[in-house]
């Protein structure tokens, strides 16, 4: 519990006043002022002065015989009435209490106030309570961009915090169409997660009907780019050669498809001529070109 009041009250006498002249009191080493009020107490005695004492202090244990501070519900001499860790005299300082011991504002935050983790300074007022660590209020921010948390909350990682946007940008999996974040929904596939808007034909960019589709360098294709980046489209129909071809004049034909130029009769491998990058049979070439 904080007080912030100390009461101060001078003590009352009684008896009749002696013309005799003051008492000097001299001062020793060690307690000086606990002596000197124990001399001056015999010494009003001997003149007949009787004191009223306010308490006995709750340091020392003695008579307050002058002012007296009171505090905790007990009285103290004021120069007793000290911080317990730097025992520094509180005066009219507030001051805070801990198992029935005074302390002054700055050793108690120092010695019992929770610590930001940030900062590692006492909070000494509002707390943010995040990651099983306590924060001042000002200093819980994303630890990427700096910005402080808004309604999204926020993302640990390594036992720091991260608004969502730094979060899934560091952490998330990236797509292997666009490389941008998942956040939701994806596609599992060549050894990669996409999404699914970005799971299409590196080429045409056109979905994959039922899933079906084939890769190509780690990308998916579909079936007529897949067959022209592997050169095996039929150079005569431009269609995917998936059977027996023929390969003649650096390209590849379906077998029904290699046919003479001029009369289209279908040739084998070993019988044909070739003129202006075209197959004819025996007979046309020697008719078109001898």
């Amino acid at each position: 519990e904080r007080f912030s009041f100390i009461q101060m009250a001078q003590s009352g006498s009684k008896g009749k006043q002696s013309g005799a002249s003051p008492v000097a009191v001299p001062q020793k080493p060690g307690s000086q002022l606990d002596n000197m009020l124990d001399e001056l107490h015999v010494g009003l005695n001997k003149l007949g002065v009787a004191t009223v004492a306010k308490g006995v202090c709750a340091a020392c244990k003695k008579p307050i015989a002058g002012q007296v501070v009171t505090a905790m519900g007990r009285p103290w001499h004021p120069e007793h009435f000290v911080c317990t860790h730097c025992q520094e005299e509180i005066g009219s300082r507030n001051f805070f209490e801990r198992d029935g011991q005074p302390y002054c504002e700055k050793d108690y935050h120092n010695l019992f106030s929770p610590r930001c983790n940030y900062c590692n300074g006492p909070i000494l007022d509002k707390v943010v309570t995040a990651l099983d660590r306590t924060w001042h209020p000002e200093h819980f921010f994303c630890a990427q961009c700096g910005a402080f948390f808004g309604p999204d909350g926020f993302h640990e990682k390594d036992g720091k915090a991260y608004c969502r946007k730094d979060y899934f940008d560091m952490f998330a999996p990236k797509c292997g169409g666009c490389a941008r974040a998942i956040l939701e929904n994806y596609i599992s596939a060549l050894s990669s997660l996409w999404h699914p808007e970005c799971f299409v034909c590196r080429e045409c960019f056109t979905p994959f009907v039922n899933g079906s589709f084939f890769e190509h360098d780690g990308q998916p294709y579909c079936e007529m780019h897949y067959h022209e980046r592997r050169n095996s489209l039929c150079s005569g129909c431009q269609k995917p050669i998936t059977g027996r071809c023929i390969t003649a004049m650096g390209k590849k034909f379906h077998p029904e498809h290699f046919v003479c130029a001029f009369c289209l009769k279908q040739l084998n491998k070993g019988t044909f001529k070739e003129q202006n990058d075209k197959p004819y049979c025996h007979n046309c070439f020697v008719k078109l070109f001898c």
